[in-house]
């Protein structure tokens, strides 16, 4: 079944919010624990996820809204060179912080906009 253009943006939109949040939980994780001895620092991955879309892309040549859902990252630890757990860095972390909102902030109003050209097309099509 071809899925419409709008269901596969809105999918994707919310993809990435959801990806921004658990992102976003991530990092507060690292900054509450950066004195915390052992503490791993978390990182959301998208690697093998991004793998399956690339092939299912270039098989049907699109993204269906399914293909755009499973893209849900997982939670990893940062482990340093010797393969021991990573240490936290603030200042690593308050730019990812920052970075994040910026991202989260621009998919939101991206959301918002794709919402409201939805709703005028919807509007219209009663006139």
């Amino acid at each position: 079944m071809v899925q419409s253009i709008e269901s596969v943006t809105t999918a994707a939109l919310s993809a990435a919010l959801e990806a921004g949040a658990a992102r976003q939980t991530a990092i507060a994780s690292n900054i509450a624990n950066a004195s915390t001895e052992g503490y791993a620092p978390l990182r959301l991955s998208f690697g093998e996820r991004l793998e399956d879309a690339r092939a299912v892309l270039g098989d049907r040549g699109r993204l269906d809204a399914d293909s755009v859902e499973s893209l849900r990252g997982e939670l990893e630890t940062v482990i340093d060179a010797s393969g021991m757990p990573a240490k936290v860095r603030l200042d690593v972390e308050m730019t990812e912080l920052a970075r994040n909102a910026v991202q989260f902030q621009a998919l939101t109003q991206a959301l918002a906009r794709h919402l409201s050209l939805q709703a005028m097309a919807a509007s219209d099509g009663k006139r």
